[in-house]
């Protein structure tokens, strides 16, 4: 009884923390995007996909050979996660005293409990799957879209909605997609660590967070010392020169 407690404290312990994490990181890349990584990245591929698009005949090999690398970023880690989830199936289909050796540890050792930690990692490799998927998804259709020549059909009213932001947002949706399905990965190590206990579980949770606040916050070195108003004035500057061509 005295385990399973640990079980009951340490776990939801540590599923807060990463929760807690990720919350905070949303907030800062909706709020502060040049102070992360991810906000960083994402006002760079606009800028890319601007000039890939600003001479399509010239550039467009270069584009899609680079969305199809990352297309292809997005299979292997498609491929791999529903590898993983049916190896956690065939271990969670196993007779049950070798299931129940391999799990000698603190915590709940009980056969339930050790199926429902199986099961967790199994759910979140089968969100990692789905998003990997959406992200080759969205990648697939950006590979058309940036091929196409929007100045000379911008005269067209039944062509306005494709601009230089449309693409970008496809191309940023599809690598947040794949930035999500990342996670899910890094999300399983905890759950894979629990199988040795909630104690471990803990550590590798503390462990994680850690490597990945390294990972997602920029430093001195790069776009923390910027200016945001002066981000936000450049993002304006490109609206009104778009919208000064299209009047043109």
């Amino acid at each position: 009884m005295e385990k399973k407690v640990l079980d009951l404290i340490l776990v939801p312990t540590g599923l807060l923390l990463m929760f807690a994490y990720h919350f905070w990181l949303l907030v800062r890349v909706v709020k502060h995007p040049t102070k992360t990584v991810i906000g960083v990245n994402a006002i760079h591929r606009r800028s890319w996909v601007e000039a890939m698009m600003e001479d399509v005949p010239k550039n467009g090999v270069l584009a899609v050979q680079s969305i199809r690398n990352n297309i292809m970023a997005s299979t292997l880690l498609a491929s791999t996660a529903i590898m993983l989830g049916s190896l956690i199936t065939v271990l969670m289909g196993t007779d049950n005293k070798e299931k129940t050796v391999t799990s000698e540890s603190f915590g709940d050792r009980s056969q339930i409990g050790l199926s429902i930690k199986f099961f967790s990692i199994l759910v979140c490799f089968m969100f990692a799957f789905l998003l990997n998927v959406q992200s080759v998804r969205y990648y697939s259709h950006a590979s058309i879209l940036i091929n196409v020549p929007f100045k000379k059909l911008s005269q067209n009213l039944s062509h306005q909605m494709l601009t230089v932001e449309y693409v970008a947002a496809t191309i940023n949706r599809g690598s947040y997609f794949w930035s999500l399905g990342l996670r899910a990965f890094y999300f399983s190590v905890p759950l894979f660590m629990w199988i040795f206990g909630p104690i471990p579980m803990l550590f590798s949770c503390f462990t994680l967070l850690f490597m990945l606040y390294f990972l997602d916050v920029t430093f001195e070195c790069g776009w923390v010392g910027a200016d945001e108003n002066v981000v936000k004035a450049e993002v304006d500057k490109h609206h009104i020169d778009m919208e000064i061509g299209k009047a043109n």
